[in-house]
């Protein structure tokens, strides 16, 4: 068990530090101020941080470092030192909070292993702008990050999900949303509620609601900018269904692409039956197709 008071046992620490999301007139005065005083900046995109910095009129007086995910494993020592050696350093990223689908957490982890101070300098969220503006439920929310590419991860995924009743938020790319989306509508149901969130806080700010089949129609057109998908948690399961009555739902899905181990997970996700019950309700109706006779001349 440990604790962390912020200030620590040294005078170094690491502040994890919060940024615009899109709008740099979000960013806090304690941003403005540490961005100034700081020993150390360790920034995820380095031009990315100079042009922030240049738009709140601040010029960075410490060290600046690039930290991300292609070099976070190799310079985390190197920061943790400088904390311990007493330091004050800055995590930033490109935008939003730190650790946050973003680099930070091996960093944070690495300096409570250590007994260093570890702090915050609170901005805005993506995560929470696009639950609070979505018109969702928001008593109880997860944040799932990006939906795996692959389908057939996305769809073990989306079934996992189905029925969970918190509403959820995804980040996700925009040549990947109208995908995303059909595979949500698929695992959830088409008439589940969501809301495409893009660009939030910037010119063309946009946000879509309604029906997940609603928004995939909405998708065929192109997509732009930085995305949130935010859909409703699931009112509970479906009229109650045997696994035989969800057979030809799962030959539906294998019919347009799917594995059928994956169509079964999805399935079963969306109307909470038992996975083993159904796939073999599934391979028991594939047996008996194979060995019907069929009707042949004189019958």
């Amino acid at each position: 068990m440990s604790g962390d008071d912020g200030e620590g046992t040294g005078t170094g620490r690491l502040v994890l530090a919060g940024t615009p999301i899109g709008n740099a007139g979000d960013a806090t005065r304690r941003l403005v101020d540490l961005l100034e005083t700081a020993d150390v900046v360790a920034a995820e995109d380095t031009r990315r941080l100079h042009r922030l910095a240049a738009a709140l009129g601040v010029t960075p007086r410490g060290r600046l470092l690039s930290y991300h995910e292609h070099n976070e494993t190799e310079r985390t020592p190197e920061l943790v030192d400088a904390v311990r050696g007493g330091a004050t350093v800055a995590l930033v990223t490109d935008a939003g909070m730190p650790s946050v689908s973003d680099p930070g957490y091996r960093l944070v982890r690495g300096c409570v292993d250590a007994g260093l101070a570890v702090t915050v300098v609170p901005g805005p969220s993506a995560v929470l702008t696009a639950l609070a503006v979505s018109g969702l439920p928001c008593d109880r929310f997860a944040f799932e990050g990006f939906a795996p590419r692959k389908p057939g991860e996305r769809a073990r995924v989306f079934a996992d999900l189905a029925q969970d009743p918190r509403t959820l938020v995804f980040f996700e790319s925009p040549h990947r949303t109208g995908a995303t989306l059909a595979a949500m509508a698929e695992a959830f149901g088409a008439d589940r509620p969501a809301a495409v969130c893009r660009e939030l806080t910037k010119t063309y700010e946009e946000v879509v609601r309604g029906t997940l089949g609603e928004l995939v129609s909405w998708a065929a057109a192109e997509v732009r900018g930085e995305v949130c998908l935010v859909v409703a948690g699931s009112a509970g399961p479906r009229r109650a269904a045997s696994a035989g009555e969800l057979v030809g739902e799962v030959s539906e899905l294998v019919r347009s692409g799917y594995r059928m181990k994956d169509a079964v997970r999805v399935i079963a996700g969306r109307h909470g039956v038992p996975g083993r019950e159904l796939y073999d309700a599934v391979t028991l109706e594939r047996r008996e197709r194979s060995v019907r006779p069929t009707a042949g001349h004189g019958e």
